[in-house]
């Protein structure tokens, strides 16, 4: 794997490496969002953008200051969602919901959500970047973790805020339905006016019972 310099926006640095040294012509980032959250499913995203040629000039222009997901504001998110969706070559979403996660685990959960990402790419990719430790098992491809990956590489960076966004419009419809538990403003995940909303009105199935804190929940009564 390729070891590019420091530098404050992702770039193509794996993507290119990779598809020079196999000689291959697509090569797709993966990325998760909800991995840590208390309700709701684990989204993930799988984004190929055009390898080389104009048309990988023009698409890299408009994608100038994507990045980290996390390191953007919601309104940012949204409207690199949208440059995405408009200019990626590929793209794809998925998830694994609260039911599944209890029943297989977080890790496993995450890995189907990422795999069925991938599998939906059109055109199919070569190779996938990942971001973080994980290892996607049951897909026969070439395929590399990058620590960090969505801080390095831009198909892993856009792949990030696609899932951000895909779980975040998810939780504001969850929040329409049960507004009680303000997930319009936690997402899910574990604040104190999560876990208070908790304690008072108990848990929903959107709710990841072998979570430790939903767990003593339900064990109490909730």
């Amino acid at each position: 794997m390729p070891s590019p310099g420091p530098s404050h926006l992702p770039g193509l640095t794996f993507e290119r490496a990779i598809s020079d040294e196999f000689g291959i012509s697509w090569v797709a980032g993966v990325d998760e969002a909800g991995r840590g959250a208390l309700a709701g499913p684990v989204f993930a995203a799988a984004v190929q953008l055009p390898p080389t040629g104009d048309r990988q000039h023009d698409i890299l222009a408009r994608l100038q200051g994507i990045k980290d997901s996390k390191l953007l504001s919601p309104k940012a998110r949204e409207r690199y969602d949208a440059i995405i969706r408009e200019n990626g070559l590929a793209y794809a979403v998925a998830y694994s919901p609260a039911e599944f996660i209890d029943q297989h685990g977080i890790l496993n959960a995450t890995r189907r959500a990422m795999t069925e990402a991938v599998s939906r790419l059109v055109p199919s990719t070569q190779a996938i970047l990942v971001d973080g430790p994980l290892r996607l098992v049951s897909l026969n491809l070439p395929q590399w973790p990058v620590v960090r990956g969505d801080r390095q590489s831009l198909s892993i960076a856009a792949a990030s805020i696609l899932a951000k966004v895909g779980r975040d419009h998810y939780m504001l419809a969850l929040d329409e339905r049960f507004p009680e538990y303000g997930f319009a403003h936690h997402k899910g995940y574990g604040t104190a006016v999560h876990l208070a909303a908790l304690q008072q009105y108990g848990a929903l199935p959107e709710h990841r019972a072998a979570f430790a804190p939903v767990a003593l929940i339900l064990k109490a009564g909730g």
